[in-house]
């Protein structure tokens, strides 16, 4: 099973068709869960202290989906980045472990709190570069389906 476990909801219609589309594709390889949690609200001058406290209510949120068997992959810039062929091995290793539910975190527009990394078995970089999460999130999903398609011999786009 896949979890995908993000913080705030998808407001524009594009997104959500994107993510639809991927929802759909997945379904005849994988079980595909998506939590999403709240956000919380960052105000425009927002000092250190208060970008924590952020961080660590919507980590809490998160870690209430995770439970104890679940292999998580953090999503964070200074993680691991792979290429699509490694990532597919890397996801089929995982599988054939055992390692049960595979989750995936995807964190607000403030990234992860500490606590979200510290737990996470992995952390995986899909770019040096900063991207929308909401964008993120289909490009995760679009990963996935990549890497099925690589496991199982199947022709895709390059």
């Amino acid at each position: 099973m896949i979890k995908i476990l993000c913080v705030g909801k998808i407001k524009e219609k594009f997104y959500r068709d994107a993510l639809s589309e991927y929802e759909k594709r997945l379904s005849r390889y994988c079980k595909l869960q998506i939590v999403e949690v709240a956000d919380e609200r960052t105000p425009e001058k927002c000092s250190e202290a208060m970008k924590q406290q952020i961080l660590e209510k919507e980590a809490s949120r998160l870690r209430a989906h995770i439970r104890d068997t679940d292999h998580v992959i953090a999503l964070a810039i200074e993680g691991r980045a792979c290429g699509s062929p490694a990532f597919a091995k890397h996801m089929e290793s995982l599988a054939v472990s055992g390692a049960g539910t595979i989750a995936f975190v995807v964190g607000g527009s403030l990234g992860l709190h500490n606590s979200i990394l510290c737990r996470s078995n992995e952390q995986l970089s899909f770019s040096a570069m900063t991207f929308p999460h909401q964008l993120m999130r289909v490009i995760l999903l679009e990963q996935i389906y990549r890497s099925y398609r690589i496991i199982h011999h199947e022709p895709y786009h390059k």
